[in-house]
Order: C-alpha cells, then sequence, then structure tokens
C-alpha cells in the first residue's frame, strides 16, 4: 500500500546543531502554530466520532484508547485525568499502551510490532458491541493499534483513530478516522512534536466534549471533580460561593458534608 507518511518526511529546517537556542525554539514555535490549524480541518470527522462515544456511554459503553509510544501515553494521559476531573469511575475511559503500564515510563521493545497483543489488552475487559475503541498512532501503521482495531471491527465494536498521516492503514481500518496532517517534524521523524500535540489536542476535544454532554459540567463549572488536594478543595468551595452567594466557611463547611460540589448544589436547600 502506497501512502505519503508526511510524519517521516524530511524537516524543513536543515544543520539544526548550528543555530542558536533562540533559533531553535522560535523555528519549534512557529511549527508548532500550524497544529492547531490542521487540527481545525478535522473538525467535521472530529464531531461524528464524538457523538457516536457520547450515545455509546449513554447507554453504559465504555471508551477504550489504545497506542504505542508517545501515542499510547498520550492516550493513558487523557484516560487518567477523566476520573479527578469529571468525577467518572476509572473504568469508563481507558487507557492501554503496547507494553503495558512499564511502556508508559520505558520503552518496550517490539511492543508496537505485535498484531495480536492489542486484541488480548482489550479482551481483558470483557470488551464488547456497547464500547468504542480509538486506536492512537501518529504514523498510521502501527500493528499492535490496527489489528486489535480489525478485530473490534469483526466484533461489531465501534472504532476510531486519531492519525497524522492521510490514507494510512489504521485511517482505512477505523469506522470513524480522525485524520491530522501537520506535516513534517522540526526534527525528522519525531512524531512527539507536532504530530504528538496534535494528537493531544484532539483527545482534549473528545474527552471534554463527551464529558459536557454527558452532564458532568453545570455552567462552565467542573461540579463532579474529585477533592483530590488543598487546590481543589479551594476551587470547589470558590464555586459554593459563587453559585450560592454563601461565606467561604459555610462553602468548606457544606463540601465536607456532600463530599462534592455537585451534591451540595443538589442538596443544600435542605440545610
Amino acid at each position: 500500500m502506497n501512502f505519503t507518511k508526511t510524519t517521516e518526511q524530511n524537516s524543513l529546517y536543515n544543520n539544526l546543531e548550528k543555530m542558536s537556542v533562540s533559533e531553535l525554539l522560535l523555528n519549534i514555535n512557529n511549527e508548532d502554530k500550524k497544529v492547531a490549524s490542521a487540527v481545525e480541518k478535522t473538525i467535521p470527522k472530529i464531531e461524528i466520532l464524538t457523538e457516536q462515544i457520547i450515545l455509546k456511554l449513554r447507554n453504559g459503553g465504555r471508551l477504550f484508547y489504545i497506542g504505542a509510544g508517545t501515542s499510547g501515553r498520550l492516550g493513558v494521559v487523557d484516560a487518567s485525568e477523566c476520573p479527578p476531573t469529571f468525577g467518572v469511575s476509572h473504568d469508563l475511559v481507558i487507557g492501554l499502551i503496547a507494553g503495558g503500564d512499564i511502556a508508559i515510563r520505558k520503552a518496550v521493545e517490539f511492543a508496537e510490532d505485535s498484531k495480536e497483543e492489542g486484541w488480548l489488552d482489550l479482551q481483558k475487559f470483557k470488551i464488547s458491541e456497547k464500547d468504542v475503541v480509538i486506536g492512537i498512532a501518529a504514523s498510521g501503521t502501527t500493528p499492535y493499534v490496527i489489528h486489535a482495531l480489525k478485530k473490534c471491527n469483526e466484533n461489531n465494536i465501534i472504532t476510531g483513530c486519531i492519525t497524522c498521516n492521510e490514507g494510512s492503514p489504521l485511517s482505512l481500518t477505523a469506522k470513524f478516522p480522525v485524520t491530522v496532517v501537520v506535516g513534517p517534524e522540526f526534527v525528522t521523524g519525531s512524531s512527539r512534536m507536532k504530530a504528538g500535540t496534535a494528537q493531544k489536542l484532539v483527545l482534549n476535544m473528545i474527552s471534554t466534549a463527551t464529558m459536557i454532554h454527558l452532564g458532568k459540567i453545570k455552567g462552565n463549572k467542573m461540579v463532579d471533580m474529585q477533592l483530590l488536594n488543598n487546590k481543589l478543595v479551594d476551587r470547589g468551595e470558590k464555586m459554593l460561593v459563587s453559585e450560592l452567594n454563601i461565606d467561604k466557611e459555610t462553602a468548606s463547611q457544606l463540601l465536607m458534608k456532600y463530599g462534592s460540589v455537585r451534591n451540595v448544589l443538589k442538596n443544600h436547600k435542605n440545610d
């Protein structure tokens, strides 16, 4: 299969080692500026995929991210941030990375080349037609991801993907592909840069829009956030002061009693 792998094309810059720190930073920033525009072009595709996710999660399904290397780590990060931000359970959005959790910190050799492990990893969670699986791979050629999505398709599980090469095997495999073409990287082939940024932006858009439509935000406030540290407790208190026109001490007492901003807003009239 022939397709243009722009993530591997030669950098538009050369002799990087001869650039000053200032030149390096400015040129990297110039390339980064291109990412948001590339993502904007894919919003219609992101919308279609997100609508599918919302529908499935409303009906008891789960969202899975599956990837390798940087792409896998980005999926794990987005999934791990959903419970503290939106107050959902840890098994609603699940991030899987080739090589297992150890690969989050250290590269696991050849893990992404397996054609079986991706599907086996999904089966550990008893995946079903109720769920959605998004494959994440900048190149769109990662066997671990592609073959996992192929098995999902065979089992009537909705599949999406986030990749950065038009016409890649992954984008042709996913039922709802999102392809963000960011062009050559500043350092040739270093897809942790622009491609990784693009994937992070798309993941933010998908998970945030989904959670808002699932009712996890009130106005523009994270009323279901988990109160895991003093900063978040303080934020919750300020929300209540603003929403209920009460003093901070009362807000603190109510938050301690009910455990979340949403519960306070729902029950405070009974106090």
